[in-house]
Formats: structure tokens, C-alpha cells, sequence
């Protein structure tokens, strides 16, 4: 297997990760409830870690303030369990696709970008 070299790698990698996202019994709910425009969706979060991992200065959002508004939207229904849910994907997914340091790289950052969402959309509770 080879590492995440490049944005049509990563772009396969999101793109195989939320489809099982979509299915997913524990998480999908959130996902196929709010996303009215997937292509976008996906083309956004190909941003994001493309920026993520290769620092390039793509992505505009906030990913803090969405995931606070969607908590708002499931009257504070977003638990932790939920991003355990979301990474164990995401490390599968990686898993299935690709081995090398920018894999890595990828699982620790969405370890930390989940813990850190997960604090802030507490914090926003109250």
C-alpha cells in the first residue's frame, strides 16, 4: 500500500470514508439528515485535509461553529460515543487504503480535531 501522496488520494479517502459514513446505523443519521449537497460536502472536506495534511490554505470554514449549530439541531444529541464512532471509521478506511507517515498523520490529527470538537461543542452547551 502506498501513503496519502496527493489530493486525488485524499479525495479517495473521503470519499470512501463517508460513503461507509452514510451507512453507518450509530452516525449516519447525522450525515444523510444535514448534508443536502453531498458532492459539495465532500469536495469541502477535500479541502480540509488537503490543507490539513499538505498545508495548503484551501479550506474556509469553521468547523467548530458547524458542529456547534448541529449539536443545536439534535438539541444537544451529540455525544462522544458518536466521535468514537466517526474515528474508528476513519482509521478503518485509512486502514483499507493506505500505510506511510501522512496516514499517520491523518489518524492523529482526526483523533485530535474530534477530541477538541467534542470539547468545544460541551463547552457551547453551558
Amino acid at each position: 500500500m502506498n501513503d496519502i501522496k496527493n489530493r486525488e488520494d485524499i479525495h479517495l479517502l473521503v470519499t470512501t470514508f463517508y460513503s461507509e459514513v452514510k451507512e453507518s446505523k450509530e452516525i449516519g443519521h447525522f450525515f444523510n439528515e444535514t448534508i443536502t449537497h453531498w458532492e459539495e460536502h465532500l469536495e469541502k472536506l477535500t479541502d480540509f485535509w488537503e490543507s490539513n495534511l499538505f498545508f495548503k490554505a484551501k479550506f474556509k470554514g469553521n468547523p467548530a461553529k458547524a458542529h456547534i449549530k448541529l449539536d443545536h439541531t439534535y438539541h444537544k444529541g451529540i455525544q462522544m460515543e458518536h466521535f468514537g464512532f466517526w474515528i474508528n471509521l476513519w482509521f478503518e478506511t485509512i486502514d483499507s487504503l493506505f500505510e506511510g507517515e501522512n496516514a499517520n498523520r491523518a489518524k492523529h490529527n482526526a483523533r485530535k480535531m474530534a477530541s477538541h470538537l467534542y470539547l468545544t461543542i460541551f463547552d457551547a452547551r453551558g
